[in-house]
């Protein structure tokens, strides 16, 4: 089931999301619907405040078919730090550029309620930390250094990020 995504400004996306105590039948009924609403979006990531349910419960997947369920993620350790260009689905038609570590250890636990480890590099480290954010109730605009418009999105991008 595809979910409308919230808007900015919501309140419910303003909030810290609940911890999962127990995975269910519904947490990953929740998790398929989440998948299904940012693939339709195409989006690289979603958090479920983004659908208006007040868990701590994230998927990721910059790279096809390498996919990230991601329930009561922590960031365990961060390192370095780079600039970048950002998005989100529940901001439309809205960029800029935000300061995120380039290395990120997330710890989490999946569908069947394995703790994961996972380090992550580059642009996947800044999708965890984009999505682990919507659970803490901040929106990538709070962080965001410098806004770009959505016509000189390509152009800014070829001239400052491809070096």
């Amino acid at each position: 089931m595809r979910y409308p995504i919230l808007i900015h400004p919501n309140d419910k996306l303003k909030r810290t999301a609940q911890p999962i105590d127990v995975i269910t039948d519904e947490t990953v009924a929740l998790l398929d619907d989440l998948y299904e609403t940012m693939v339709a979006m195409d989006g690289i990531g979603i958090a479920a405040p983004q659908v208006g349910k007040n868990l701590r419960l994230a998927i990721v997947e910059v790279d096809e078919g390498d996919k990230f369920e991601l329930i009561n993620p922590e960031i365990i350790e961060a390192k370095g730090e780079s600039l970048d260009v950002e998005g989100c689905l529940s901001i439309p038609h809205v960029y800029g550029t935000v300061k995120r570590a380039d290395e990120v250890t997330v710890r989490y636990f999946d569908r069947e309620g394995q703790e994961m480890e996972v380090t992550a590099f580059d642009y996947l480290a800044r999708a965890f930390q984009h999505e682990i954010d919507h659970l803490d109730g901040v929106l990538f605009v709070e962080k965001m250094i410098e806004q770009i418009p959505e016509e000189e999105l390509e152009k800014y991008m070829e001239e400052h990020l491809n070096d």
